[in-house]
């Protein structure tokens, strides 16, 4: 019997694409654009004066290899402000804080099926946006369905409300440390520039994400038939408790980060601190919510190693997907790519090319669901493609959150989406035929988003 066919490890197709990268140095002819430093400080390419280089510079094999400790090392203020987050973020949930705020709004709302639904993905989407939790949501999968469950609703509309809801923030994060602050780096941005804007689309788009997952609520109040998963034993489960509330601990602990959120935006625009800055903060929050939480001295640098440990396949992916750059641009391509690709967008306008980018960055998703490693991946085409086309370097960003955040909730390589499938019981094809329409329903607003960015020049 053939074995089914399992998409590879991302690093993998990660080093799949540096090989070809690296054949395409040389197959390609080298040239380059001409680029100026903006108002801003920024060097941009100079649309029309990419010209073919004389002088061609032959890679040779064995500079795969070398090439990714020179990556990792390039990238080495990201990898480590990831690590540090994610040792952050490790501390905060030893402390029992997030499951603990969490279950304290569930038991709020959870007598009221349409206050739990917009009430619950709206706290899902704030977390991913802001700090970019996700696996940390895990845990409460059961907690949920069983309130759903109570109020004669199903598995899928519980699991609506926690996957919709993360994906919606990712897509839209104001701040998420592993995505959107990744890319402007990559890009050249201000960290958290075009803040306003992200904090205007958010409530429109978890509405767009609310209405979804309310409409089928009803349909299975209405009728247990109609439930996705009404015929499927391992989507039916027994009453769950509650996780405790919040006691004195947890309260100081919240305010701590509350706090610390409060100080990231004020550093970002203000004294204008960057990644070392944040990195130091963040690293602030772990040292002192860990004391506080109860954990210890000891406890605390356990649990912080412990989360950073958990992120050192991330760190590779930037490496690694860094390394794919840097070829392009020792092998002296990356601009002829760029102007290959940019030649047809610029064909069809700033705003066709913005929805061009989404969709692009939607299926890459696929191959790639680290949103730091797809960030290493494509930013370094679409940034300057983006200064070719007239979709300001603001507005590509935007699109790869879209193309990111907003997949997670569909791909099967999202190993946090299937382990909360896989514990929910729900099969991927009715988790499919339930999150497709609204994926859809997402792009659609993206690609007016996105329209409107080019429109008004998001800076």
């Amino acid at each position: 019997m053939p074995r089914s066919f399992r998409v590879p490890h991302t690093l993998v197709l990660l080093f799949g694409m540096m090989v070809l990268a690296l054949v395409a140095t040389w197959l390609l002819p080298q040239g380059e654009f001409q680029t100026v430093v903006n108002d801003a400080g920024r060097e941009v390419v100079v649309p029309g004066t990419y010209a073919v280089l004389a002088d061609a510079r032959t890679l040779m094999p064995w500079e795969l290899l070398t090439v990714v400790p020179r990556a990792l090392a390039d990238a080495q203020d990201i990898i480590f402000f990831v690590l540090i987050v994610g040792g952050a973020i490790r501390v905060l949930r030893a402390t029992g804080t997030i499951d603990a705020m969490l279950g304290a709004v569930l038991r709020r709302v959870g007598h009221k099926p349409g206050l739990l639904i917009a009430v619950g993905m709206g706290v899902f989407a704030a977390g991913s946006a802001t700090l970019g939790v996700a696996e940390e949501y895990i845990p409460l999968t059961l907690v949920l369905i069983a309130l759903c469950v109570a109020m004669r609703m199903d598995t899928v509309t519980a699991i609506g409300i926690m996957v919709c809801g993360y994906g919606i923030g990712y897509g839209v994060a104001a701040l998420n440390p592993f995505t959107l602050l990744v890319a402007q780096r990559v890009a050249e941005l201000p960290p958290a520039s075009g803040l306003g804007f992200r904090l205007a689309i958010f409530l429109p788009f978890l509405a767009i994400g609310v209405h979804h997952v309310w409409a089928y609520a009803r349909k299975v109040q209405a009728d247990p038939a109609a439930s996705l998963v009404h015929d499927i034993d391992a989507a039916q489960h027994a009453p769950t408790e509650l996780p405790a509330g919040l006691d004195g601990r947890h309260k100081l602990v919240v305010l701590l980060t509350l706090g610390t959120l409060g100080l990231m935006v004020y550093g970002i625009a203000v004294p204008k601190w960057y990644v070392l800055e944040l990195s130091a903060m963040f690293l602030g929050l772990a040292l002192f919510a860990g004391l506080v939480g109860g954990l210890g001295a000891d406890g605390t640098a356990r649990r912080f190693a412990e989360g950073a440990a958990e992120l050192a396949g991330t760190a590779l992916l930037i490496g690694f997907a860094r390394s794919i750059a840097l070829i392009l641009e020792d092998g002296l391509v990356l601009h002829t790519i760029v102007n290959a690709l940019a030649a047809p967008l610029q064909l069809v306008g700033a705003e066709v090319a913005a929805i061009g980018m989404l969709l692009i960055q939607t299926l890459i998703n696929f191959f790639i669901p680290s949103g730091s490693g797809q960030a290493y991946v494509t930013m370094p085409l679409m940034a300057p493609i983006g200064d070719l086309v007239g979709v300001t370097r603001q507005t590509a960003v935007l699109a790869f959150q879209f193309g990111d955040g907003f997949a997670n909730m569909i791909v099967p390589t999202n190993p946090v989406l299937m382990g909360i499938l896989g514990i929910a019981g729900i099969p991927y094809d009715r988790w499919l035929r339930f999150v497709l329409p609204l994926m859809l329903k997402l792009l659609v607003a993206g690609s007016v988003t996105l329209v409107i960015a080019v429109m008004i020049n998001l800076q």
